[in-house]
């Protein structure tokens, strides 16, 4: 992630911009089941930090749309969803963070996916969302939809100072679905379990603050 401290005096839509400009790109692409869950619509993060925030602006093309999750830790992952899991010092601790498509948080500092403590509404309120769906819920929809999510995290909400030197982390990106039309479980770093699991340390890949 390539250090960009202006992004905390910038706009909404000049965040964006300078993260498609200069920031890293890549694809949530991975069909680690792709035999039960072959679908696989375009997902594509932008990502910097500012020394301040960790920044990703996640964009997707779908076919279903689904926000029936409105309430602070409530089950996102059924929704039209993308998550940031991360570990800040090797593979545990870890955090989860998942996003619905109208920037319903859920989040938790964990050992596994069973063992963990859910962020306060105090803590996830410093998480910044700017939801392109607005903010209210809905059902699920049919259509062809493009929708993107930019959210800010902050380093010391993850126990992390940005001191000038690159700091390195290991963590996936994912994008699913799971009570939509078209169930869907993608990564960005590969997964090698039976059955759709994200809860995986094991299986997160490097990630650089510049």
């Amino acid at each position: 992630m390539p250090y960009m401290p202006e992004l905390d005096n910038l706009s909404q839509e000049e965040i964006i911009k300078q993260l498609d400009e200069l920031g890293t790109r890549r694809t949530i692409e991975r069909l680690n089941w792709k035999d039960q869950y072959p679908y696989r619509p375009l997902t594509v993060i932008s990502i910097a930090h500012s020394g301040k925030y960790i920044y990703v602006d996640f964009m997707v093309r779908c076919n279903y749309l689904r926000a029936v999750n409105y309430e602070n830790n409530s089950s996102v992952h059924q929704d039209s969803c993308v998550e940031f899991f991360v570990s800040p010092i090797g593979r545990t601790p870890y955090y989860n963070f998942e996003f619905n498509c109208i920037g319903t948080i859920h989040a938790a500092c964990r050992m596994d996916r069973h063992t963990g403590t859910p962020l306060t509404d105090e803590q996830l309120d410093r998480v910044k969302r700017y939801p392109s769906c607005g903010t209210r819920p809905f059902q699920e929809l049919e259509g062809m939809f493009t929708w993107n999510l930019l959210v800010a995290i902050p380093l010391d909400l993850i126990g992390l100072e940005y001191e000038g030197k690159p700091i390195e982390m290991l963590g996936n990106f994912y994008k699913c679905a799971d009570h939509t039309a078209t169930p869907h479980f993608l990564s960005w770093a590969p997964i090698d379990t039976p059955e759709p699991d994200f809860h995986r340390p094991e299986f997160f890949a490097p990630i650089v603050l510049e």
